[in-house]
């Protein structure tokens, strides 16, 4: 919390700003403004709102704090950068960038809130490093909307490749390092993207579809035209990195492709062993690397996987109950830190106390409970608690006349 203190410009929001996070770190079965503020012991959730609607501190300075330290503790100088978007579903059409559209959270069309993530994955942990709210043009084409969702005037509709080149963009110019980009086809397949990772001199191994069209010395062909062609003996069993029940085994093969621009160009193809299934992906080195080094990015893809996961699942990244921007971006941000905490306790727990064959190393859910248990773990009496009873169901009976009012109105 120390490296985000000089952000809050009163030391009233720095205290509320660390006992949110603890909040977030806690074992609460539902994660927001009310029952956080119950849980440390405030006695109404003004103050937490507080915080993330009006208080003046600039999330993007703590999310510039956040990606140093995770770099700094996680830092591996074959780090990939794994970009993906992860969706909320909502109800209603007021919470910032909200509509109906295809989230993979649901796996299927939903009105929803889509963001993109930047995580850092090294061979120490991973952690997100940025972030981006995703504004569909239905928002951007109306300045009124997104000047009531604190989004400005001016706003500019963004692809989600748009707003992953823009985030990396923003990890390089701070100087930090990645030597790799890795991500699914929304972005393998957008040649904006590609280009501006070349012309950075950053490697890439994107995921295509079977779709894709790709160029060879023997002309143009489709992904999948061209695996077609692979010989027997070009497939090597590769492992894609360990996974819960083991190592993620495949069959690879690569082409190398041809490009006007320096570099190594190739189509890399993975097919299961079981279903013979087949994914794509373009890549892209500086230098020629070997397979194995395009199968070790090609695995990190699943990282972010694992980071929306625990990051939902331990620091509540999506329990946000806010609508406007300026609360989405803090809460997530606050959020980012709080995950990134535990990815680098584990790590440094994992280098200073190797653990003994007869146990797994630490996992970052067992290192929340530890940490709940041992560190923040909080009691109040019971004036406190029935306090709290009164002000939820005097604010409830509030809402439900309010509602009530509205629809007498209405018919």
């Amino acid at each position: 919390m120390s490296r985000i203190a000089g952000r809050f410009t009163r030391v009233e929001s720095r205290r509320r700003a660390r006992k949110l996070v603890l909040g977030l770190l806690s074992d609460l079965p539902r994660k927001n403004c009310w029952t956080i503020a119950e849980w440390a012991g405030d006695k109404t959730p003004d103050g937490m709102q507080h915080l993330l609607g009006r208080a003046k501190w600039d999330a993007d300075q703590v999310r510039d704090d956040v990606r140093a330290y995770v770099v700094e503790h996680l830092h591996d100088d074959e780090a990939v950068l794994v970009v993906d978007e992860t969706g909320d579903v909502k109800k209603g059409t007021d919470t910032v960038g909200a509509q109906r559209q295809y989230t993979g959270t649901a796996g299927r069309i939903e009105n929803a809130q889509v963001a993109v993530y930047l995580v850092y994955a090294g061979r120490r942990g991973h952690a997100a490093a940025d972030r981006e709210l995703y504004v569909p043009r239905s928002w951007t084409s109306d300045p009124d909307r997104c000047r009531a969702a604190g989004l400005g005037d001016k706003t500019e509709f963004a692809t989600k490749p748009e707003l992953a080149a823009r985030m990396v963009t923003r990890f390089l110019d701070a100087g930090h390092r990645a030597a790799w980009v890795a991500g699914d086809e929304v972005y393998g397949g957008n040649p904006r993207l590609r280009a501006a990772l070349e012309e950075r001199g950053t490697g890439y191994v994107l995921a295509v579809a079977c779709s894709h069209e790709v160029t060879t010395g023997a002309g143009k062909f489709r992904a999948d035209m061209l695996a077609r062609k692979v010989p027997k003996r070009a497939w090597q069993k590769l492992s894609a990195g360990a996974g819960a029940k083991g190592h993620r085994f495949y069959d690879w093969a690569v082409i190398d492709l041809t490009a006007p621009q320096p570099g190594s160009q190739q189509l890399l193809i993975r097919r299961n062993r079981s279903t013979g299934e087949l994914a794509y992906y373009r890549c892209y080195s500086p230098a020629a690397v070997p397979l194995t080094t395009l199968v070790r990015v090609a695995g990190s893809r699943w990282r972010v996987e694992e980071f929306f996961q625990s990051g939902k699942g331990l620091a509540a990244l999506d329990e946000h109950q806010v609508r406007r921007y300026p609360s989405w971006s803090r809460w997530v941000t606050l959020a980012m830190l709080a995950h990134a905490f535990l990815a680098v306790v584990r790590a440094n727990e994992h280098d200073r106390h190797p653990s003994p064959d007869e146990l797994i190393p630490l996992t970052c859910n067992e290192i929340q409970r530890l940490f709940i248990t041992l560190v923040i773990q909080r009691a109040f009496d019971p004036v406190h608690r029935l306090r709290w009873s009164v002000w939820r169901r005097r604010h409830q009976a509030r809402s439900q006349t309010s509602h009530y009012r509205r629809q007498a109105a209405q018919a």
